[in-house]
């Protein structure tokens, strides 16, 4: 999405809706930029839940502050900007939406960290075409070590497209500031992100590849065998796993993974009974993994695993305690 299109009609019908004080005709105007919006709150705040929140609170900020819209920017624009500062909002008042440090080398831990569902992504082609790296899990991660209001400009500015000045008029600075604070959030982004693509001006596939397909289809395989010879196979030795919601779990080779789950009692009896479902969260390959222990009829929804798989080898994989809840639309059993 680029900002900068001139206002037209729907900015007329928008401030009709707004100057009759009909909330129905305001919420259909408002609700078609939902997901769009909530994508940018998931950027901003990297879980899926306040994303959510805070959406529902820009179109309850939106309808207050009605009668401040002018026309003079589209009302995408108007409702961006107002997302963006609920959002900084949030953050200010929260100090738990800091990356806890893993000890090992560039890897934090970013522990309220959930995954977005493609079934939320937006329809509008304009903002389905941004570049798939910018929802994947690395991405969502570097940006968080961002401080807010920086964050907002990278976003703002290299995501969303928006000119300096307008990132300026949102965020209350002056386009020196904002681009200076671009400058520094690009570095940050650069070091955690190194072996990524960096250019999202350009588009990218959102379809999974065959070697994706075929690394997440063995991955689930392997689960289901109990294969833990077959599973470790499909390991980079360099892999970089985190458990979530777990602190302390980050581990940056394949040997303490693996190791990791054995002394945890995974693929020992009574946790050796696996099923899943093949899925994508964040525009990447995952698997639901349901488990069933002795005591049960039926394999129960235990994690969601999400993999980075370059050249047949997973490189990276984030797992979400999902136990007891009921995510991304996925069946609670099996």
């Amino acid at each position: 999405m680029t900002e900068g299109r001139q206002p037209g009609a729907d900015a007329a019908a928008f401030i009709a809706a707004a100057r009759s004080d009909d909330p129905t005709h305001f919420e259909i105007l408002t609700e078609r930029h939902r997901r769009e919006l909530q994508l940018h709150c998931y950027r901003m705040l990297a879980n899926y839940e306040d994303a959510q929140d805070l959406t529902q609170e820009t179109f309850l900020r939106a309808w207050r502050k009605r009668a401040s819209f002018q026309g003079r920017a589209a009302v995408r624009t108007w409702l961006y900007r107002i997302a963006t500062n609920a959002c900084l909002d949030f953050l200010e008042k929260r100090n738990d939406r800091t990356p806890v440090p893993a000890g090992l080398a560039n890897l934090d831990e970013v522990l309220y960290l959930q995954p977005y569902p493609d079934r939320m992504l937006p329809e509008d082609p304009q903002e389905s075409a941004v570049a798939r790296e910018t929802i994947e899990l690395a991405f969502i991660v570097a940006v968080q070590h961002l401080p807010p209001r920086q964050r907002a400009v990278f976003i703002l500015r290299d995501v969303l497209g928006w000119p300096a000045a307008t990132a300026a008029e949102t965020l209350e600075l002056t386009v020196g500031s904002v681009t200076s604070a671009l400058q520094r959030a690009r570095v940050t982004v650069r070091e955690r992100l190194p072996d990524r693509r960096l250019d999202w001006s350009r588009p990218a596939t959102h379809e999974l590849s065959e070697d994706e397909r075929s690394t997440v289809r063995r991955y689930l395989e392997a689960h289901q065998r109990n294969d833990l010879d077959g599973l470790t196979s499909l390991l980079r030795d360099d892999l970089r796993f985190v458990m979530l919601p777990e602190a302390g779990t980050s581990v940056i080779t394949a040997k303490d993974a693996v190791d990791g789950w054995v002394a945890g009692g995974l693929f020992q009896p009574g946790h050796d009974d696996w099923r899943g479902l093949i899925t994508t969260v964040n525009l990447m390959p995952a698997v639901a993994l349901y488990l069933r222990t002795p005591d049960e009829s039926r394999h129960r929804l235990f994690a969601v695993s999400v993999l980075h798989v370059v050249d047949g080898k997973i490189t990276e994989l984030t797992g979400f305690d999902a136990a007891g809840k009921s995510w991304l639309g996925l069946p609670a059993t099996l």
